[in-house]
């Protein structure tokens, strides 16, 4: 029976203070019950001297610091799984919100789990489509890698986090695969969105979703992303499953950070977030990947808006470091109705190598994303110089690499959020805005590529 406390000394915010506690663990869950024999959950963040400081999941409005009890479960926060979790939609918990049954677990997992070992680690390195042009063609996603998307408030990273979980899949192979999707500090409409865009295509059937909203508490929002990684570490590692792991918004998920830090008065680093932040997104993110002698693994798309648009703001600055690459997307493109909005000169996948050529994509593929992004950025420069000098001042050459740029835009970056490409056919979309160049100028590509796809019409 686990032991009561009525020593409650203070509650401040989301914090508690409980004097006189034994054999109490950081990180362990504890048990509020007020005068009327309502039960509130917290968890321990410090153990000082006999001292607990408990952060509270729920409001601390009328908690009677005479009255009331705390208990200590003797455990840390844990989640129930098993396959029953496909097709089921939680809190930011682990409670299901949809009405269904609770799961009947087939274990509890911590879901403080651990970074993987690198020693343990297999090399990213097949191919897994999205459907998404500017990404299969250009910033190739392999899997296990972490690719994260940088966007910016207003523009639509919720259509294109939704779009890559309908569509993402491993190609050439019937193994299974799941998508387990965390949304943290989201409005209701984003949630109602999210679990309606599954459900109309049917991709509810193999995705897990945790949904934790902007009203719903911080230390909730610090658990919803752990929570999904459970999920997947049990459906990649127990269950053989490769597992796509989209986790939006990290910013709200840093900001929550920032606000229990503040609570607990520590010395704030950078722009107020506490200065252990790095590994604590570090903690999460390198939860995903690929482990030698299993047959799962987990692929991750961390989504974060940029405060201010500031890629050098510590929440994108931090996620860069750690993870491979970027997908980044612009409000420039946004505003001419490209759809999705990516950015492809700055953006990268740095294990996009890895997951192209023959027997993984197709032979070509290395050559035609190359030529594609150096005659992009040559289209770009040709439209800047036509707008400072004019149509005038461009040879013929250029005119044709500016008609290209704005081709490529509205042809291969735009494709709406309801067009689901194979890579073959942004292969084959890639060679026809190819041929509005001459021949000559394709310098990137292996001749017998060029005279295999470039003459065939």
């Amino acid at each position: 029976m686990a032991k009561e406390y009525r020593t409650i000394q203070e509650v401040a915010g989301p914090l508690m203070l409980v004097r006189g506690v034994e054999d109490v663990a950081f990180d362990e869950l504890g048990e509020i019950e007020l005068v009327n024999g309502e039960k509130r959950r917290c968890r321990v963040l410090e153990i000082d001297d006999g001292n607990a400081l408990v952060q509270l999941f729920e409001s601390s409005t009328g908690i009677n610091l005479e009255n009331s009890k705390v208990r200590f479960l003797g455990r840390s926060m844990e989640l129930g799984v098993s396959e029953d979790m496909l097709s089921r939609v939680f809190d930011g918990q682990g409670r299901p919100i949809d009405g269904g049954p609770d799961i009947l677990p087939e274990e509890r997992r911590d879901i403080n789990g651990l970074a993987m070992n690198p020693a343990a680690r297999a090399y990213p390195e097949e191919f897994i489509q999205t459907g998404v042009s500017a990404i299969d063609g250009l910033n190739t996603l392999v899997r296990g890698q972490k690719l994260p998307i940088f966007s910016a408030a207003g523009l639509p990273h919720a259509d294109l986090a939704a779009q890559i979980a309908r569509q993402a899949k491993v190609v050439g192979t019937d193994e299974p695969f799941a998508v387990v999707f965390a949304a943290m500090g989201i409005t209701f409409e984003e949630s109602n969105f999210f679990i309606e865009s599954f459900k109309e295509t049917g991709a509810i059937d193999r995705a897990v979703l945790f949904i934790n909203l902007a009203n719903d508490p911080a230390v909730e929002r610090i658990a919803t992303p752990r929570m999904a990684l459970t999920a997947a570490e049990y459906l990649a590692f127990k269950k053989d499953m490769h597992v796509l792991v989209i986790l939006t918004d990290i910013t709200n998920y840093a900001d929550a950070l920032r606000e229990v830090s503040a609570a607990r008065k520590e010395v704030p680093g950078r722009r107020g977030y506490p200065g252990y932040m790095y590994t604590d997104l570090a903690q999460l993110y390198e939860r995903a990947g690929r482990q030698k002698g299993r047959n799962g693994s987990i692929t991750m798309i961390p989504i974060l808006s940029m405060p201010e648009e500031d890629i050098t703001h510590p929440i994108p600055d931090l996620t860069g470091y750690i993870t491979e690459g970027q997908i980044i997307l612009s409000r420039d493109l946004y505003r001419k109705g490209i759809q999705p909005p990516i950015n492809v000169l700055p953006s990268l996948s740095r294990l996009k190598d890895k997951g192209i050529g023959a027997g993984k994509t197709r032979e070509d593929h290395a050559g035609t994303m190359n030529q594609l992004f150096a005659a992009y950025a040559r289209g770009k420069d040709a439209k800047e110089l036509m707008v400072i000098l004019g149509e005038a001042a461009l040879t013929d050459i250029d005119k044709l690499y500016a008609q290209f740029a704005d081709e490529f835009e509205e042809k291969y970056v735009s494709q709406g959020y309801r067009n689901d490409r194979s890579v073959q056919e942004t292969l084959d979309l890639g060679w026809d805005l190819l041929r509005i160049l001459p021949r000559s100028e394709l310098k990137r590509i292996r001749d017998a590529d060029l005279d295999k796809y470039y003459e065939k019409k």
